[in-house]
């Protein structure tokens, strides 16, 4: 009996382990791929276009800079409507000045953060891999399928399922499709993610200039990337908290 159960279970779990090994490949070649690109510092001018809860009607736009510095500081000035506000990551805390100069610690929201997926760097695929573990993604489940002629590999699902946390990996893009399921101020929903219109920036990576962001099937947000800079020389002081505090 004893000999039994164990083919029963490599036959049950043998199909999961090629089907995480293909997850890990497929992660591995794409690091492989971005090694040879250098990013210190990136410079990112935007704007977004927020809309009404039926994922139809615009309901505000604005103007974004971003820039990140590695391993782990980022810059958000944001302007809506006139009105300006900056947010200050630096490590593991965060701080925000708003419209009226007031500025204050806020809680760093890593289960919202994105950064890992547009900046792949100085991560191995075991790293990669385990930050979407994190945010719920199965590695142990994978498929390959074709979005406008490309293969596509898909980690965390199965063919047809489109509820699941899952990343959609493009072999020369890296990520251009990130499914999971968050905590939003109305409560819990589906949040799915989608990258696109990728233009080359340095030795074998590319920069999405179109991010789109969709809850319940809904489109909430709309990115369109004007301008990408690498290593352009980002200054210290732009993450300094007292020059955030004297509104610099």
């Amino acid at each position: 009996m004893t000999g039994r159960l164990a083919v029963l279970a490599l036959l049950v779990l043998a199909p999961a382990a090629a089907l995480g090994s293909e997850a890990t490949r497929a992660v591995e070649a794409f690091v492989a791929r971005v090694a040879g690109a250098t990013v210190n510092e990136l410079a990112v001018e935007q704007s977004f276009t927020l809309y009404h809860p039926d994922g139809r009607h615009p309901q505000s736009t604005g103007e974004q800079r971003v820039w990140f510095k590695l391993p782990r500081r980022q810059r958000v000035e944001e302007v809506v409507e006139g009105r300006r506000r900056v947010r200050l990551i630096v490590d593991d805390r965060a701080w925000e000045r708003a419209p009226d100069g007031r500025v204050s610690e806020v809680r760093v929201e890593r289960d919202h953060e994105r950064t890992h997926l547009l900046m792949p760097f100085r991560r191995t695929a075991a790293d990669l891999l385990a930050e979407w573990r994190a945010l719920g993604v199965r590695d142990d489940v994978s498929h390959v399928t074709r979005v406008n002629g490309r293969a596509i590999t898909v980690i965390g699902a199965q063919p047809g399922e489109r509820n699941t946390p899952s990343v959609w990996l493009d072999p020369e893009h890296g990520v251009v499709r990130f499914i999971r399921r968050e905590r939003l101020p109305r409560g819990e929903a589906l949040v799915d993610l989608t990258l696109s219109e990728h233009r080359p920036l340095t030795n074998g990576f590319a920069f999405p200039y179109r991010q789109e962001a969709f809850v319940d099937g809904k489109l909430l947000l709309l990115v369109v990337v004007r301008a990408v800079s690498v290593n352009a020389g980002v200054r210290e002081d732009l993450f300094d908290v007292e020059a955030l505090r004297q509104g610099r």
